[in-house]
């Protein structure tokens, strides 16, 4: 199919359904974990370039006004859409988040490759790869 240009009056961008949710509109959602309390915020989510599957919510807290984050790639089957919240839950705690792998800088795409495994040993569930 080839491209169009939206009709006289339509708006050109997917609108959220029951079921889905645009990416911008992800970013910037608040993430609470076990305990009910808000842990940070997703920063973006990243896709399997050929597959299109979401391999992580990359979720962000610690510094202050968004200066000196610290950046938690998150299996995005560990995150559940709470409407209750508006938000996200994940089945730990902001202190089991804590020690899981994360990276400093948003720049820093060493750990894609090198840690993938890792990430999804520690929250114990299955690679998007598999």
């Amino acid at each position: 199919m080839l491209h169009q240009e939206p009709r006289q009056g339509k708006d050109p961008y997917v609108k959220d359904n029951y079921a889905l949710i645009a990416s911008d509109k992800v970013e910037g959602t608040s993430v609470y974990g076990a305990d009910g309390r808000k842990i940070g915020s997703i920063q973006r989510i990243l896709l399997e370039k050929r597959g299109g599957k979401v391999a992580y919510a990359v979720l962000s807290f610690g510094g202050f006004l968004g200066m000196g984050d610290d950046y938690y790639p998150l299996p995005w089957e560990k995150l559940n859409y709470d409407e209750q919240l508006d938000g996200y839950r994940i089945d730990l705690t902001k202190d089991q988040i804590t020690g899981a792998p994360r990276y400093s800088s948003l720049d820093d795409e060493s750990w894609y490759r090198e840690r993938d495994r890792t990430i999804y040993d520690y929250y114990g569930v299955a690679p998007y790869w598999m």
